[in-house]
């Protein structure tokens, strides 16, 4: 696949999930492609859509590995993403990338990610987390913001105020996650 025909591919009008699959399985095959598509999500963040974003998210849970290359990119262009519909696939990855390098303390991404990386997604996480949209961003940032409050030390009583604060108007699905997250930080003794 070249970069026009993924181009062509994600703006030809709305593609479903078995395209988006397909799109995902050529991906997989060409790596240097990650770095395209992350640019066609930012495009289309300006145009209100969300093939790109949607077909990245996918990718990344197949292969995190290949954001790595442009994750100062993709760290510095977080809070410019303003669309709802491409922040929460971004929300989604920035919770895998924080699962990879604190959860599961994979080497490869320890070693290729600084703490001012880190820092930038926390920013946009908060930004998303206190912000006016759906829960689902919200729910993947606190997640997120719980592991990097295991680095940042100021973090988990800010996420602690924030969760207390909003629980009550939450959906359910943000209930849920809201008190996992308030009893993990519980056992933390924040």
């Amino acid at each position: 696949m070249t970069e026009a025909q993924l181009h062509i591919a994600l703006n030809s009008g709305r593609i479903s999930k078995s395209q988006i699959d397909g799109l995902v399985q050529e991906l997989v095959k060409e790596p240097q492609l990650a770095e395209v598509l992350f640019k066609e999500v930012l495009l289309e963040d300006k145009a209100g859509t969300f093939n790109a974003s949607w077909t990245f998210d996918h990718l990344m849970r197949k292969q995190l590995t290949y954001l790595l290359p442009f994750f100062e990119t993709f760290t510095t262009n977080l809070p410019k993403i303003k669309s709802e519909s491409c922040i929460r696939p971004i929300a989604h990855i920035c919770e895998m990338v924080c699962e990879a390098y604190f959860k599961k303390k994979d080497p490869v991404f320890i070693k290729n990610i600084t703490d001012e990386q880190l820092e930038k997604i926390l920013a946009s996480c908060f930004d998303w987390l206190i912000g006016p949209m759906n829960m689902a961003p919200k729910v993947f940032s606190m997640t997120s913001l719980y592991y990097l409050g295991l680095k940042f030390d100021w973090v988990h009583p800010e996420l602690k105020l924030v969760l207390e604060n909003t629980y009550a108007s939450g959906t359910t699905g943000y209930k849920n996650r809201a008190k996992k997250t308030l009893d993990k930080l519980a056992k933390l003794g924040v």
